[in-house]
């Protein structure tokens, strides 16, 4: 039901849909050569007129791709209890910017607004507003639909926010195409099936070295794509590959680590933590660049524009690229981190409170696909930039007794409930 994790069964299905974004590869590429995976993922998936995020964005049981969100309320109640968690343990700031990037279509959001105004007590000191990071058009329209009850207006030209409204429970939320446009201040990231969907570069190594994966037209075969070698290492190959590499295939998403960047500095300025949830790996794998297409596997070459293309997250990549302004934890699986979170209690309650069979059922078939190891349970994993004072205090190292044990992170360590 959800995105397959690399290797998982399906089949890669034929192509369809209309071939308006594989004229336009096909022209340019016969006219200035060879593209990088990264380039032929952007075009797919962003470009204006036929991408497929642009155009269609298809989350849900009728897209290409159900994401942990909609299959269960849960997930997005234990998120919300996180923030609120870390910002207890930070002391309670009296400002508190939730910022997603690429929300979908707004669930989880929606999720974490009803955590919030059912602890509306807890928060009450606190200025809390939402920021959402979408470039889809069409999928802007449905989260303001489904958070605003379509009750926004458009900024002008000249405003970081193109668009903003009041959520039903009344909190803020301004729309944005780029993290930068997001003012500054004390914040909690989040970032669920985000960085998958960034374009990568992938690389082989060769008996001459290192050379990099690029999408051709294919000779043979008029207006059908292929993967070719670079003939000699091009400038990402020299700027991408780590000299210690061991992998002999390697995927590299240079925008992530840009992203990473920005998020680590944010925090270690103004404060706060970010939250990613994706399916990856720890420097590990090698090749996970797949298609999806009416919830089953697709070639990635295929229609380009009509599927969702993905590759896995290396999470060994998003630490490096944090150089160490802030701290990192995980990636752990997404079963330990949501049992940590209480998911087991939060289950129990809403059976109790179930009346009838075929919710009961519901729940415990949404419970199985988020937990269960075969499916969404090991293959999703959880990873937080958090400043350095919140898992070391600063002058630990020299008086080790004199100050208070750190509280535990939630979902990293158990979530203790008062």
């Amino acid at each position: 039901a959800a995105r397959l994790c690399s290797g998982a069964g399906g089949e890669a299905e034929a192509a369809g849909g209309d071939g308006a974004m594989l004229r336009h590869l096909a022209r340019k590429l016969r006219a200035s050569g060879p593209v990088t995976v990264a380039e032929y993922m952007r075009e797919a998936l962003t470009n204006p007129g036929q991408g497929y995020y642009t155009r269609r964005g298809g989350v849900g049981e009728s897209g290409d791709f159900i994401t942990s969100p909609e299959i269960s309320q849960v997930f997005g109640e234990l998120i919300g209890i996180w923030y609120i968690s870390e910002w207890m343990a930070m002391g309670k700031p009296n400002t508190f910017q939730l910022v997603e990037l690429g929300p979908g279509r707004g669930t989880l959001t929606e999720d974490i607004l009803r955590v919030f105004k059912q602890l509306a007590s807890v928060l009450s000191k606190c200025d809390v507003s939402v920021h959402l990071v979408e470039v889809s058009p069409k999928l802007s329209e449905i989260q303001a639909g489904m958070l605003t009850g379509g009750k926004v207006q458009l900024n002008p030209e000249d405003e970081s926010a193109y668009m903003k409204g009041i959520s039903k429970t009344g909190i803020p939320i301004f729309w944005y195409r780029d993290i930068q446009d997001v003012p500054p201040g004390y914040s909690f990231y989040l970032a669920h099936e985000f960085f998958d969907a960034l374009p990568i570069h992938k690389f082989q190594r060769t008996e001459k070295g290192w050379r990099e994966v690029l999408v051709d037209i294919d000779p043979e075969v008029p207006d059908q794509l292929r993967f070719v070698l670079s003939p000699s290492r091009t400038p990402a190959t020299q700027n991408f590959i780590q000299p210690e590499e061991k992998r002999d295939h390697v995927e590299v998403c240079p925008e992530a680590g840009v992203i990473v960047q920005r998020l680590a500095s944010r925090i270690e300025k103004d404060g706060g933590a970010a939250l990613v949830a994706d399916y990856g790996h720890d420097g590990t794998k090698t090749d996970t660049f797949r298609g999806f297409r009416n919830h089953k596997l697709h070639d990635v070459l295929s229609a380009p524009g009509t599927a969702d293309l993905t590759a896995d997250v290396d999470f060994s990549y998003l630490r490096k690229m944090a150089q160490d302004k802030t701290a990192t934890l995980g990636p752990i699986k997404q079963r330990e981190f949501l049992k940590n979170m209480g998911i087991d209690l939060r289950l129990q309650v809403l059976l109790q409170n179930s009346g009838d069979t075929a919710t009961r059922k519901q729940l415990l078939h949404s419970y199985d696909m988020l937990m269960n190891p075969e499916k969404m349970g090991d293959c999703f994993n959880f990873f937080a930039l958090l400043p350095h004072h919140r898992v070391v205090h600063p002058d630990k190292k020299d008086k080790p007794e004199s100050k208070s044990p750190l509280p535990p992170v939630a979902g990293f360590n158990e979530l203790l409930l008062k």
